[in-house]
């Protein structure tokens, strides 16, 4: 596998190794010097188009710290701006010798065109393309869940992750339905309807419209960000009726078994899908996904960089 471009593309072999590998990573990040040679010489190109803050520099501190060249390219500021094509940008840092390119783009399946184009020699990951997937994203959530609920071992097979809120606009939540899946969980999505995509049917999951029902049944709770930037029309009367039916207060978190987490991909909106004593509770991994995404993105780029990733699928094909 020379790409990561959907968590759906990933065996559950696959995606253990990541988590495995995350877990060796997050254990050399303990020592004093945390920088590891084995990228040394590689190329790594964050390429993106929509703004970010946690990802883009959990990638860049994940490359540096295997020793890579880092160059971050943003559109604003960029011959983008002044109406350059996507190809032809991929095309000059191909020239420039890039061995990885993590892209992030606002339109669904920039990934998957960029990764398919042959425009670069190198790997492709996705770290977000518009409301499609996030599977880095995905492979963090995982690897918390893993090490609150598990003993950082082992996969998830039997767990029950609810995902609430604006499952129609969320790439996180796709990525995670399939990675879940694929390790062996049970997820059901909360939502009201008009925050659910068309074909919600066949995603290997159940869908709830009623969050005090499923809340004392699950192990995690993962709310997801309203985002109102992609929102053209209004999906639900007012941020506060969201708030009384999806929104995830002490009082409802009372209602979760004691050994239940909370999680949140960020930027929250606190008030509104999450409470802040919620939040901010021994419950709630917010900080620590965080803090796993450079060990989870360390293992994506030492695998597809090293060569170790060239498994099952590829070779069958």
């Amino acid at each position: 596998m020379r790409h990561l471009v959907s968590a759906g593309d990933l065996s559950r072999d696959e995606a253990l190794l990541v988590l495995d590998t995350a877990h060796e990573m997050a254990g050399l990040q303990q020592r004093e010097i945390k920088k590891l040679p084995t990228l040394r010489g590689r190329t790594v190109v964050n390429l993106f188009y929509e703004d970010s803050t946690r990802t883009r520099i959990s990638f860049e501190a994940a490359a540096k710290r295997l020793s890579a060249d880092v160059i971050n390219f943003s559109a604003k500021g960029s011959s983008v701006s002044k109406g350059e094509s996507f190809k032809d940008t991929a095309l000059t840092l191909q020239a420039m010798g890039a061995d990885a390119v993590v892209v992030r783009h606002s339109a669904s399946g920039a990934a998957q065109r960029l990764a398919a184009s042959g425009w670069v020699g190198g790997s492709v990951v996705n770290a977000g393309d518009g409301t499609h997937e996030h599977p880095t994203q995905a492979l963090l959530d995982a690897y918390t869940m893993r090490r609150r609920l598990n003993a950082g071992t082992g996969d998830l097979a039997g767990r029950r992750v609810a995902i609430v809120g604006d499952v129609l606009h969320s790439r996180v939540a796709r990525s995670n339905v399939l990675l879940l899946a694929t390790l062996g969980a049970d997820v059901t999505l909360v939502a009201p309807p008009t925050l659910l995509p068309i074909g919600v049917e066949s995603w290997p999951c159940a869908v709830s419209y009623d969050l005090d029902a499923v809340l004392p049944k699950a192990d995690v709770v993962m709310l997801l960000r309203v985002q109102r930037e992609r929102m053209s029309e209004a999906y639900f009367p007012s941020a506060r009726e969201y708030t009384r039916r999806y929104g995830l207060d002490a009082t409802r978190a009372a209602a979760l078994q004691d050994s239940a987490i909370v999680m949140h991909p960020g930027p929250m909106n606190r008030g509104v899908e999450i409470a802040a004593e919620v939040a901010d509770s021994e419950r709630s991994t917010i900080v620590e996904q965080v803090a796993n995404g450079v060990s989870v993105r360390m293992a994506v780029l030492y695998l597809l960089l090293g060569g170790a990733f060239d498994t099952s699928k590829e070779q069958q094909r």
